[in-house]
């Protein structure tokens, strides 16, 4: 399964009206319009949505090979406050991969100004949960 069909089948990005812009060898754009409904009761973005958006980035990302990955891990830092209205735009960019794990990095963007940094740990796994058939385990806690 591709970046573009896991993509496709993903209710929650779908449904929150993420768009994939770009995809391609270790590298995805994702964006996304906040609504009313993404805003928390300080009136800007809830971190949880920017969360996802980064999120959905690093996957089409570290899916664009063709073998499934997951995440292995993930932290952000919020740099500016986004707002109802804003376009965010994410852009996901593979930093290494290395036997079955990887690292991406993901800028969350208003137009040029970064609202968020992002980065992502991932893992492929042996067959896809698809198939019906069981994926290799997670690695132990503290194991790259």
């Amino acid at each position: 399964m591709g970046a573009v069909e896991m993509f496709n089948g993903d209710s929650a990005s779908n449904a929150l009206g993420m768009r994939l812009l770009e995809v391609g060898d270790g590298k995805a754009v994702v964006q996304m319009r906040v609504t009313a409904a993404m805003v928390n009761g300080h009136g800007i973005a809830h971190g949880g949505y920017l969360f996802l958006l980064a999120d959905t980035a690093f996957a089409c990302a570290c899916n664009s090979y063709g073998p499934v990955a997951v995440a292995a891990g993930a932290d952000i830092t919020f740099v500016a406050a986004a707002r109802e209205g804003d376009l965010l735009t994410a852009y996901a960019e593979e930093r290494v991969r290395f036997g079955r794990s990887g690292i991406y990095d993901v800028s969350v963007r208003r137009g040029d100004e970064i609202i968020a940094e992002f980065r992502g740990r991932s893992r492929t796994i042996g067959k896809t949960p698809a198939s019906g058939e069981r994926p290799d385990p997670a690695p132990p806690q503290g194991m790259k």
